[in-house]
């Protein structure tokens, strides 16, 4: 399938580049629907690297590339009236987005994230999952789980420590504070900055200058490169569900659905 339009998410090949938008109003969270359509997208990407050299992610939502994990649906899983069921959907849907983002993570084609606005929690964490990150000057990252009592559950800290080193994953994750643009470059987390509205023309500038090169040298140095750190992402699932299950946890999310503010997951 070399186009889809759903719900959440679209992708389509053009010109040897897979292009894969993001679309689901307010600001792309990540619940069960878009979780659904990655899963349709990962087969389709397993048919189409075979044709195209570069994987462009990008958001079609003004606010920003994602907000993150659909905190609502996550209130009320956590609303079951077993928790021992309620662990076991979360750790359900934990380990199917880890499948999908591994993929992506690990895919043989240079993978791009044309970020812009919030790109937050399990936002920022697909993007951890390409190779690149471009992002507009508006773009800011954060990871605001610990004031819902929780740690990013979609695979970033492993990814961004694997990236970036422990000291960058210590700040963003235990003050909660968001890093700009600038921040983010400066600290190697972004490879580009680039203009407000441009993130994603500079991206398909950088795919048409990765298609010059062979494309069996590049599979094998991003290989080299980029090792999946596997056994450090199931312990992050296994620490989700941990926290999941205290107090503190339905209390910040109940919180969070009751915010009269316009975007309540901005810090």
């Amino acid at each position: 399938m070399k186009s889809f339009r759903g719900q959440a998410l679209s992708w389509e090949l053009k010109s040897g580049v897979i292009e894969l938008a993001l679309h689901r109003a307010p600001c792309n969270e990540l619940g069960s629907l878009s979780l659904e359509e990655l899963e349709k997208f990962v087969p389709a990407l397993a048919n189409l690297q075979l044709e195209a050299h570069a994987l462009i992610i990008y958001s079609e939502v003004q606010s920003g590339f994602s907000a993150g994990a659909d905190l609502r649906e996550l209130y009320q899983r956590s609303q079951a009236l077993e928790k021992l069921e309620a662990i076991k959907g979360v750790r359900d849907f934990l380990e199917r987005m880890h499948r999908v983002l591994n993929l992506i993570d690990a895919a043989p084609l240079t993978t791009i994230a044309a970020v812009h606005g919030v790109t937050f929690g399990g936002g920022f964490e697909l993007a951890l999952a390409c190779d690149l990150i471009i992002a507009d000057k508006m773009a800011r990252f954060c990871f605001p789980e610990l004031r819902l009592g929780l740690i990013p559950g979609f695979g970033g800290i492993p990814r961004l420590n694997r990236d970036l080193g422990n000291a960058v994953v210590r700040d963003l994750l235990l003050t909660g504070r968001s890093f700009n643009a600038t921040k983010a470059q400066q600290i190697g987390l972004v490879s580009q900055v680039v203009a407000e509205g441009e993130a994603v023309r500079a991206a398909r500038a950088t795919a048409a200058q990765i298609s010059k090169f062979d494309r069996n040298t590049a599979i094998t140095a991003k290989k080299f490169i980029k090792p999946i750190p596997y056994p450090e992402l199931q312990r992050e699932i296994d620490v989700f569900c941990e926290l999941f299950a205290q107090p503190a946890v339905e209390a910040g999310l109940k919180k969070f659905v009751e915010s009269k503010d316009a975007q309540p997951y901005l810090p």
